[in-house]
């Protein structure tokens, strides 16, 4: 079975079930008989070069903001360690500012809905600024004031990431860009930045200071602010009413909009699992196998770069093909080579080779994995819910990040690395297989039609 390559605007996946045309997928038509998003038809003309610079805006904003985070990713846990000294505190910062991310990237969401998107993220940009230059002062504020202004700044980024992200599927819509090719591209554009500003932080660090390069990181989110504020304008069909509900009902529409879906709730489960494992591996067994067997530390940083260059590699030619290809199985086949092969080639070769090898082609097959949820979620959530859903999704999403830390540690200290790695690899499995090949993926498919907005 392969996807449509060119059915129009709307992005469609042929006989693969996963478009909103299946008779058992979720509505994707608001009250009152609206057309949804991707059924429109892309505008002609200058409109559409307009809203194509709109989206290279949106995007570019999007990318700026990152890059900055990755440079505070650097620049704060070695603030903390140059003044206090302190390991212990590196780990409570970097957890002041997860867990605040986390929460208000699905519990800010009705706000988000009240106050309008665009202004949203106008608002949580300036402000992120404004906290982190204020950060930079720590050493003359204290330990307990750098904690409480890192939440903040995590909260603000949380729901900061979703409202732009809500706001690329109508620019695209309108700038006639298929959903798959934008999401795949994102993905390939922000793991490059990642990459990029981890470098940069480090060196920014040496050739300036850390104070200075985390006020470069509030330069970025002021930015940001300006780039949205100034060229991004959509129009007034672009801005869907939310549903007038109190804040916990509005919340209640959102999970019972994943509930029902079970397609996006099983794929939501893979990413999660799959993020945990990652956790756990960079964070824990990794490091533990390149100290055991190559004791070159070095050799962390090449399994590192190897995985990211064989995702940058695969989100250039699933750029190109994605829309062409069949969803459901490129998601199970990237989903599977990309989690319990890593650790499998772990637990049985003490050969750097082989682990590069593997780790490349399981950066490969990860780089299908974002872009396919991506797409799935513009393409099946009714628009007046995207800003809730997406940002529930998140959540769920990245949920198996401390908990996959945890769970290297734990694993390692009960069953020693190579027996951890080979249960961890069968359970891996299990997660990150068994739903695709037993679940609604399997036939691409929802059984029950979520409830449209106010349902």
């Amino acid at each position: 079975m392969t996807a449509d390559a060119d059915t129009g605007p709307r992005t469609t996946t042929g006989t693969d079930g996963w478009s909103a045309d299946s008779p058992d997928a979720p509505t994707t038509e608001p009250p009152g008989g609206t057309p949804d998003v991707g059924s429109l038809a892309a505008p002609p003309g200058p409109e559409r070069r307009a809203a194509r610079r709109e989206l290279v805006t949106l995007v570019a904003a999007d990318l700026i903001s990152n890059l900055g985070s990755r440079i505070s990713v650097i620049a704060i846990p070695w603030l903390v360690l140059t003044t206090t000294g302190s390991p212990a505190k590196m780990g409570i910062v970097a957890a002041a500012e997860f867990l605040p991310y986390m929460l208000s990237s699905s519990l800010a969401t009705p706000w988000a809905d009240r106050f309008g998107v665009r202004r949203t993220s106008i608002t949580v940009d300036a402000a992120s600024a404004a906290v982190i230059a204020v950060v930079a002062l720590a050493p003359w504020l204290g330990f307990g004031a750098l904690v409480a202004l890192v939440a903040v700044a995590g909260g603000l980024r949380g729901i900061g990431d979703r409202v732009k992200h809500v706001m690329f599927r109508p620019a695209a819509q309108r700038a006639g860009v298929e959903l798959i090719r934008l999401t795949s591209a994102y993905d390939g554009l922000a793991r490059g930045v990642a990459l990029f500003g981890t470098v940069i932080g480090g060196l920014l660090i040496d050739w300036v200071g850390v104070t200075r390069a985390i006020w470069i990181d509030a330069g970025t989110f002021a930015l940001c602010a300006l780039l949205v504020g100034m060229l991004v304008r959509p129009p007034a069909r672009d801005a869907p009413a939310a549903p007038r509900e109190g804040y916990f009902q509005a919340l209640r529409t959102g999970f019972g909009y994943l509930r029902t879906d079970r397609v996006l709730l099983t794929m939501l489960v893979v990413v999660s699992a799959l993020n945990m494992f990652a956790a756990a591996n960079t964070a824990v067994w990794v490091p533990l196998w390149v100290r055991d067997e190559f004791g070159d530390p070095a050799g962390f940083g090449l399994v590192l770069g190897v995985f990211g260059g064989g995702a940058l590699l695969g989100n250039l030619v699933f750029t190109m093909l994605g829309p062409r290809l069949p969803r459901t199985m490129v998601f199970a086949v990237g989903a599977a080579l990309s989690g319990a092969p890593r650790l499998l080639v772990l637990a049985l070769t003490d050969h750097l080779v082989v682990v590069l090898v593997v780790t490349f082609l399981s950066g490969i097959g990860i780089a299908a994995v974002n872009p396919l949820l991506g797409a799935a979620l513009y393409e099946r959530v009714p628009e007046e819910l995207q800003t809730r859903v997406l940002g529930i999704s998140g959540s769920l999403a990245f949920v198996g990040l401390p908990v996959g830390a945890l769970l290297g540690g734990w694993s390692v200290a009960a069953l020693g690395l190579r027996p951890a790695l080979l249960v961890m690899a069968v359970v891996c499995a299990v997660l990150t297989v068994a739903p695709l090949v037993v679940g609604p993926l399997r036939m691409g498919r929802s059984r029950s039609a979520p409830p449209t907005a106010g349902g």
